[in-house]
């Protein structure tokens, strides 16, 4: 007998609402991003600034990025259906994932531009550097304020960390402005750029190990699996516990299964509303299927989680 015990109703309402702020919250963020990113290009191209081109492509991927995201936040309200039983919201951890790739190919760009400016060194407009960077980092800092206000998923995480590597980049592309204006020295626009992308190159493949994580079905970073079992396996009635799971459904989903092998099946509804009170509170787990067994009169079999001896 298996026993899915799990809010439905409270839940898809309440992440319903969730995905919808998100979802509006990306769509402001693309429309400030994508109306900057062109100005931002041109600019960059017109003063010859590899920071600025670099700061300016850097927006246009973010302009997909949180696009992207966007149209991951909105498959992820779509309810569970036939073929989907657990709906679509692991889009927003694919929508993750393909922003972590894109951002390890932007970086990979602007270290082989910055490395061809070191040998050859271009002519740049330091004064328009700086005046385009700082409206760009002004833009970037909104942008920023906007995600950091929404929910807090994969999703947004991905995209808010295309946003603060822009602002890296505007930063970057400011301080080489000033540099080049008052030494004229211009290896520091690539030298800034590539400093900009080992930064980003840190967040990005801890994004991407996350994001991998979770579609491997990995249990959630956070989660203690040995203190759940042993939870488990001292609740009142419960003799041992086996086949034991947890992994995320999508950013705050978590799902748990396991086989609870106890000693009275008339006692299986009050261990189901004790474990269930436990995996929430100790936790925070509320998507839970459990399976009860009663097992033979037979010598017991050694498993991961046995009920703790009596103190």
């Amino acid at each position: 007998m298996h026993v899915h015990s799990h809010d439905a109703g409270a839940s898809q309402g309440h992440d319903h609402h969730g995905h919808a702020h998100a979802n509006g919250t990306l769509l402001v963020a693309l429309l400030l991003t994508l109306s900057f990113a062109g100005v931002e290009a041109l600019a960059g191209w017109w003063s010859g600034s590899l920071a600025l081109l670099s700061d300016a492509a850097h927006m246009l991927t973010d302009s997909s990025a949180l696009a992207l995201a966007a149209g991951a936040a909105w498959l992820a309200r779509r309810p569970p259906s036939r073929l989907h039983s657990y709906g679509l919201a692991r889009a927003e951890v694919m929508a993750a994932l393909a922003n972590a790739l894109l951002m390890l190919v932007l970086l990979g760009f602007i270290v082989s531009e910055a490395i061809d400016r070191f040998g050859a060194p271009r002519d740049i407009r330091g004064e328009a550097v700086v005046a385009v960077a700082v409206a760009g980092l002004a833009v970037n800092l909104l942008v920023a304020w906007v995600l950091s206000r929404g929910e807090h998923t994969l999703n947004t995480r991905a995209a808010l960390l295309h946003v603060i590597g822009d602002a890296l980049g505007s930063v970057a592309a400011i301080v080489a402005g000033i540099v080049i204006v008052t030494t004229g020295w211009t290896p520091i626009d690539p030298l800034l750029s590539l400093l900009v992308a080992a930064l980003i190159l840190v967040s990005a493949l801890r994004l991407l190990r996350e994001a991998v994580h979770v579609l491997m079905e990995g249990v959630p970073l956070h989660v203690r699996l040995d203190d759940i079992g042993h939870d488990l396996a001292a609740l009142d009635g419960v003799r041992r516990v086996h086949d034991l799971h947890v992994w995320t459904l999508s950013s705050g989903s978590i799902a748990l299964s396991a086989h609870l092998e106890i000693r009275e099946l008339d006692d299986w509804p009050a261990i189901l509303d004790a474990a269930r009170q436990a995996l929430d509170r100790q936790h925070g787990i509320q998507h839970v299927t459990l399976q009860p067994e009663v097992p033979a009169a037979q010598p017991l079999v050694r498993t991961p989680y046995p009920r703790p001896p009596l103190q």
